[in-house]
């Protein structure tokens, strides 16, 4: 007994080294237990005949303590478990419901057997947790009562008990027995307040539980900057099979975390700075979206559970890859985004100064326009003599109507198959200037004016604020090749022409100036005599929209220049050339010595 008395003076001790889940309010009780360290120091030569009090005081509530309280814990776990294992079961079968062929009997069969798994599993939960918060109270008694009895029974039993300790110590287990009194009121306290918690929410209304149950009007939060949930990831298996995991993800900055079930901490899956998101078509399976990298090139495909899950999503990654979190205060930013997306339907009547100074490429439209007086230039104009009212927007572009509206200018078919005639060939090679940008087009609409690059800034507004309001997500990608002949947009797959435009036509361009990756560009047609026909093209490029405005800048110097010899071989003195004589953009550092560059510095064109 000595020996092990002394034992228990050193475990008392440790105990502040263990760390016990979840734990709380231990600061008193270590000094509590300290103090009995020293007691025990004090009263091991007197223990030998103990045993049976030892017994009953305090092994049998120890005993009690492990074998009751912690199993009870253990078993409402793995209940838990079980629980959430039918659950995933459950919402594995209701992501398989088909889109295009619902039936409707079989999805509310399957969403209510949804609906069942999550009460159930929500039911076992609570009793898990408040499991979990009466063992935090019941263990803290678990060390002091026997603490007590051990201690009142080594003054019972021993005559010299008195004589050793004073009314302190008296006093002292005076307070340790108000103590545990106190815990476990305060035990009795939370188990009622628990009680009283878990019958109001399981008295909840079903559609709580039920999936996607505000599928007509779900109330979207369109400013967020930060977004976790579970979402189903698709993974390739083969060349041409799929699966589907349902994992849990978070955002961390600008980053794209996943968390599997048992996992510790979540790992990086996907980053999101300059990343692009879009609504696709995946599988027969809906709410799927992806999201692309900065390059064009497609990354991971998730599936949300509901609509609004679906539109939150994409609106936060959407919010994250503009870094606004960078930002002071990024509630603030999202906020004043979507404001101005919301506002962006309702034209305004003027226009505030952009800047003082824009660039050269944005101000290239004719000689006559060189000569305008600053006051006209510099003046105000209202937004519907830029853009009439009700304007409709296209959003992408159609092969079919492209090549008929090319015929009406009698410009030349593209060929469906990719194959470029012997004509199209001569003259990229005639040309002075081919530079190729990935874009995506935006959309596209009628306006009233070519005099000034607002018209663009209201363009890119107003077709921004349609696709926000409207949650057109979906883009085309496209390549844009710049000549110093024309503009053609080109379907990267099949390499088909889906729009030309003559660079003479190309009246305004610029990039917009908090955005640099948005790209806008007027077309100026004739389509009958005295008719004329102006459209603003709006585009998001993966590179900065300058370079873009610089190379349709060069290539209209280049149609100027044409008609002076002289000019033209003093421009190609100023602008470094490629081995086979064309203008190069791409490389920003040139030699001075006019020296020809490596073929591997040339531009992508």
């Amino acid at each position: 007994m000595c020996l092990a008395t002394q034992q228990l003076s050193k475990q008392l001790l440790a105990y502040e080294k263990q760390h016990f889940a979840l734990g709380k309010g231990d600061e008193e009780v270590i000094s509590t237990l300290h103090y009995f360290s020293k007691v025990v120091d004090e009263l091991n030569i007197l223990h030998s005949e103990l045993a049976k009090q030892l017994a009953d005081t305090m092994v049998l509530p120890i005993i009690q303590f492990r074998e009751k309280d912690l199993t009870e814990v253990s078993t409402l776990k793995d209940l838990f478990g079980l629980a959430s294992n039918e659950h995933d079961v459950s919402m594995a079968k209701y992501s398989r419901l088909p889109k295009r062929k619902e039936n409707e009997k079989l999805k509310a069969e399957v969403a209510k057997e949804v609906a069942n798994a999550r009460r159930k599993q929500h039911l076992s939960s609570l009793q898990y947790y408040c499991a979990l918060n009466a063992l935090q109270y019941r263990k803290r008694v678990a060390m002091m009562e026997p603490m007590l009895g051990y201690t009142r029974g080594q003054i019972n039993f021993f005559k010299k008990g008195a004589e050793m300790f004073s009314k302190r110590m008296d006093s002292f287990l005076s307070s340790v027995s108000d103590m545990v009194q106190s815990i476990q009121g305060e035990l009795d306290a939370e188990a009622e307040k628990m009680r009283v918690s878990q019958q109001d929410l399981i008295s909840v209304n079903e559609s709580v539980y039920t999936p996607d149950s505000d599928v007509t009007s779900p109330v979207i939060n369109r400013n967020l900057i930060q977004k976790a949930g579970y979402l189903n990831l698709r993974n390739k298996t083969g060349l041409v099979t799929t699966t589907w995991e349902r994992l849990y993800f978070f955002t961390q900055g600008g980053n794209l975390m996943c968390q599997p079930r048992g996992a510790v901490a979540g790992g990086l899956i996907q980053d999101l700075d300059n990343c692009s998101v879009m609504a696709v078509d995946c599988e027969d399976r809906r709410y799927c979206f992806q999201i692309t990298t900065p390059t064009g090139k497609a990354g991971i495909t998730l599936q949300a559970e509901s609509k609004k899950e679906y539109e939150e999503w994409i609106c936060a990654i959407n919010n994250i890859s503009r870094q606004i979190y960078l930002t002071d205060n990024p509630e603030a930013a999202a906020i004043k985004l979507n404001q101005t997306a919301l506002q962006a339907v309702t034209p305004i009547t003027t226009f505030g100064k952009k800047h003082e100074a824009h660039h050269s490429s944005q101000n290239v439209r004719n000689t006559e326009n060189d000569k305008t007086t600053p006051n006209e230039s510099a003046g105000a104009q209202d937004s519907t003599q830029l853009i009439a009212l009700g304007t409709p927007i296209q959003f992408d572009i159609v092969l079919p109507a492209t090549e008929f509206l090319d015929q009406n200018r009698g410009g030349r078919r593209a060929n469906p198959f990719g194959e470029s005639e012997d004509s199209s060939k001569n003259e990229e090679e005639d040309s002075l200037l081919q530079q190729m940008f990935v874009v995506r087009f935006l959309g596209s609409m009628a306006v009233q004016s070519d005099d000034t690059s607002e018209v663009i800034y209201e363009a890119m507004r107003q077709v921004l604020a349609a696709r926000a309001i409207h949650n057109i997500f979906r883009m085309t990608e496209s390549h844009l090749m710049v000549t110093s002949k024309s503009l053609r947009l080109i379907d990267p797959q099949t390499q088909v022409t889906r729009i030309s435009f003559e660079l003479a036509t190309v009246t305004q361009f610029a990039a917009h100036q908090d955005n640099r990756r948005l790209i806008g560009f007027v077309v100026h047609l004739s389509e009958t005599p005295g008719e004329d026909s102006m459209s603003a093209y709006v585009f998001e490029s993966n590179t900065e929209g300058e370079k873009i405005c610089y190379a349709i800048s060069l290539g209209k110097e280049i149609i100027e220049a044409q008609k002076d010899p002289e000019a033209l071989a003093q421009l190609m003195k100023s602008v470094p050339l490629t081995n086979d004589g064309k203008f190069m953009l791409l490389n920003d550092q040139s030699e001075e010595d006019g020296t020809t560059h490596e073929e591997g510095e040339e531009s992508e064109a």
